[in-house]
């Protein structure tokens, strides 16, 4: 008995060894799998603290998918680039993991400490939310001159500049701002979009069109520089004084070198997005002088012409006729009244249509405004329209000018005699009635047949009587068309694959300019053709198996190379500069070999 009680002894231990062991492998597994179920979603940023001229990263990243994602206000910031997305997919040691980030970029508006909100996201029916974020904005720092750093590379060879015309013009006198983006030989910007648009507080300003963007050379502090010119404004300042211009603002895409290569040893690009401004500038605009001004002024500016004419000077009673009042030149032409025409009470006047034909260059205005009288006599005589005159500033003779329409006369020769004791003519004659007074009065009669048809027995009796009968037929085809159109998959799926295609391409269509929307939009476009043509996910499919299954459906070769070349464009479009041309160029290919292979495959 004493040698049989140790043995039993180790043997309990084992047995209870080996099921401690057991429990401690649940209990992992258990925490293990309980822990990668576990959502996080939480915000980054690139730095803490920056000055105010630094641009910062704000990454918003979750390791499980979800939906209705809700970024913060950034009320304080500028967002200059994002929201960019990326996901990524990892096996390490058997273990699956999954990230998933949005990120932008942001541009302080001014120093000071603030908190990035919390963004929200929805991920399997529960709604996440990120911590609140504080930032430190200080003044301006210096930045290191790095030839690769963007900061580095828009400060040194990427301008934006506003030309003024003349910068102390009088007031309402024209003066123009032309916005020019200079760029260095060897910088390279694929893309731009203005952030904030120059307000022209106190200016009448209108904008000049600018037909396609044009590369030109020139210099800038006695450099060369390639340039081209995004906006031209005309401005007239509507009060004296030192005002301001505000700048134009752009938002660019600069592509910089990076630390990788291509297979051939050349050096990728990035491309990076960056904020220019132009700055802005101040006019001291001079008042008109006081010394000479006529008490008629109504504002007028420039170099003008000016007259009074009528259609006819002879008429008959209830007749009518067209007096103009015409202003014409260059000068603010839209900015002033015209003067008012004064007629003897006799002649009965309606208001005026003002008619207006100018054109904006920058020159300024040029062109003619002019309001139109309708004047109809009643009575015989002979009627005057009094002089009236026109005063403006001559900017060439720097001094006040009038002008004068001179006395015109109207003579009405038929019609009733006005017996008025104040009388029109200025010279007294016999008056004989020429009993044609009445002339302008209708007194002959047309009669019209007011004899009453009856609908009984006509023509649209019988024409609503049979359209019933004739429509029964025509719905029963229809009706037949629409059930075989919805029981043919085949063909609906094709269709829908087709008008997806389309509906991507005008996707792509609008964001033509936009590099990263636009290929993707096509991306997206291309794949749902396919889809629809061989009923496969063929995103999931590489360039080479696309081209098989191609092959497969009679597809030929040159059709098949080129929507192979369009997907390869497409993914270059993430790492290489493509030009708007570029990006024209690839949509028309799209929409030619799209119908070319729905041609082509069986």
């Amino acid at each position: 008995m004493v040698k049989k009680t140790p043995h039993k002894i180790r043997f309990t231990d084992v047995i209870l060894m080996k099921a401690l062991t057991y429990i401690s492998i649940v209990l992992f597994t258990t925490i293990s799998s309980f822990s990668s179920a576990q959502v996080t979603f939480e915000a980054k940023v690139s730095k803490q603290k920056l000055g105010v001229n630094e641009r910062l990263r704000v990454d918003f990243e979750m390791n499980k998918d979800g939906d209705n994602f809700n970024p913060p206000s950034f009320e304080s910031f500028t967002v200059v680039g994002g929201p960019s997305q990326s996901i990524s997919n990892s096996w390490i040691n058997g273990v699956k993991s999954f990230s998933k980030t949005y990120s932008y970029f942001l541009a302080p508006k001014k120093r000071g400490n603030f908190t990035i909100g919390q963004a929200t996201i929805e991920i399997d029916g529960e709604t996440f939310k990120t911590l609140p974020v504080t930032v430190t904005v200080t003044a301006a720092v210096d930045k290191p001159k790095d030839p690769n750093d963007p900061d580095y590379i828009v400060n040194q060879n990427i301008h934006l500049v506003a030309e003024v015309s003349k910068t102390n013009p009088y007031l309402n006198e024209a003066i123009t701002v032309v916005y020019k983006l200079f760029v260095s030989e060897n910088t390279g910007v694929s893309n731009w979009r203005e952030l904030d648009i120059p307000r022209y507080n106190d200016f009448w300003s209108q904008n000049i069109d600018i037909k396609g963007i044009k590369i030109q050379n020139g210099t800038y502090k006695g450099e060369d520089y390639r340039y081209v010119v995004l906006r031209k404004t005309v401005l007239y300042p509507q009060k004296s004084g030192l005002l301001e211009i505000e700048p134009l603002t752009l938002d660019i895409t600069v592509d910089v070198p990076t630390n990788r290569r291509d297979i051939f040893g050349g050096r990728l690009m990035q491309s990076v997005h960056r904020t220019v401004a132009a700055g802005k500038r101040t006019i001291n605009v001079k008042p008109l002088p006081e010394a000479g001004k006529p008490i008629n002024f109504s504002g007028a500016v420039g170099d003008f012409d000016f007259n009074v004419t009528t259609s006819k000077t002879t008429l008959r009673a209830t007749e009518a006729l067209e007096a103009k009042v015409q202003v014409s030149g260059n000068g603010n032409l839209k900015l002033f009244k015209l003067p008012v025409l004064t007629l003897p009470s006799a002649l009965e006047v309606y208001e005026p249509e003002h008619n207006e034909k100018i054109s904006v260059s920058l020159r300024g205005m040029s062109g003619q405004s002019s309001d139109a009288y309708t004047i109809v006599p009643s009575y015989q005589g002979k009627y005057p329209i009094p002089s009236i005159t026109f005063s403006y500033f001559s900017l060439k003779e720097k001094r006040y000018k009038t002008l004068s329409s001179g006395e015109l006369v109207v003579d009405v020769t038929e019609g009733p005699v006005n017996n008025n004791s104040q009388a029109v003519s200025s010279t007294k004659q016999n008056i004989l009635s020429t009993g044609s007074q009445f002339a302008s009065f209708k007194t002959k009669t047309n009669f019209l047949n007011t004899k009453r048809t009856t609908f009984f027995n006509s023509l649209s009796f019988w024409m609503l009587l049979l359209v019933p009968f004739l429509a029964i037929p025509v719905a029963v085809i229809l009706r037949r068309k629409q059930e075989m159109r919805r029981g043919d998959t085949v063909g609906n799926r094709i269709r829908t694959g087709n008008k997806l295609a389309r509906k991507y391409l005008r996707e792509a269509k609008k964001t033509l300019g936009s590099k990263e929307s636009f290929y993707n939009a096509l991306e997206r476009a291309l794949h749902n053709y396919l889809k629809s043509k061989l009923n496969i996910e063929t995103s999931d499919f590489s360039k080479e198996k696309i081209q098989e299954l191609l092959q497969t459906k009679s597809a030929k070769d040159a059709a098949i190379s080129q929507f192979i070349e369009l997907l390869t464009n497409c993914e270059m479009a993430r790492y290489a500069p493509f030009s708007n041309v570029e990006m024209e160029q690839d949509y028309n290919k799209a929409s030619n070999v799209i119908s070319l292979i729905d041609r082509q495959i069986k």
